[in-house]
């Protein structure tokens, strides 16, 4: 199935998939400023591994990576142009994951990038965003060449999970896009990965 890139149009209420990047950082930071920063004020920016937990300011050093293009996200807008999800992806020197001391256990095959963070604002939750997002990074990874991509994600099959363990979104999810169940790393969460082919022209 082919994968959105920046700047398509999908979904039935016709959603915009852009990249984040300087020109869109207002409007991602728009997002986040309407939902209290995210996760009591992380930015998205916990993942990175420029993080320093304590020192780091998450606002000022996700902005600074954003302006630097060393963080990538998909962000969906609605019609009137507002931020309502992102997906961050990134090579997978970028980003850590979650379960990483479990994961280094038995590391699987090495990956070229990773999905570390889904997020949706809370007013439009149920709507479809998340796999918008996640295709839409899934698109930019295959206009930046392709290759293996992981994530570590919770099965929520069965049970009711809190949304603040969900945000690197569901494995059900990402087996919507092809993602397959490589190894569990924790009661619920799942190492998962697929292959994006390239369309570099």
């Amino acid at each position: 199935m082919p994968e959105p890139s920046a700047d398509a149009v999908v979904g039935p209420v016709n959603y915009t998939v852009r990249r984040l990047e300087s020109a869109t950082w207002n409007e991602f930071a728009d997002l986040v400023e309407r939902n209290n920063g995210i996760y009591g004020g992380c930015w998205c920016a916990g993942n990175h591994t420029e993080y320093q937990r304590g020192i780091s300011d998450p606002r000022t050093l996700k902005e600074q990576l954003v302006r630097d293009g060393r963080a990538h996200a998909a962000l969906v807008f609605d019609r009137e142009g507002r931020a309502q999800g992102w997906c961050q992806y990134g090579a997978a020197h970028e980003l850590d994951l979650k379960h990483s001391r479990e994961y280094r256990k038995d590391p699987p095959p090495s990956a070229k990038w990773r999905i570390a963070c889904i997020f949706v604002d809370k007013r439009h939750r149920g709507e479809g965003i998340a796999r918008i997002a996640l295709a839409g990074a899934l698109g930019e990874i295959a206009v930046r060449g392709g290759g293996l991509v992981e994530a570590i994600s919770e099965t929520t099959t069965g049970r009711q999970a809190q949304s603040r363990f969900l945000f690197s979104g569901t494995v059900e999810l990402f087996e919507t896009l092809g993602f397959s169940r490589v190894r569990q790393v924790g009661k619920h969460a799942w190492i998962v990965s697929r292959m994006v082919d390239s369309i570099l022209t």
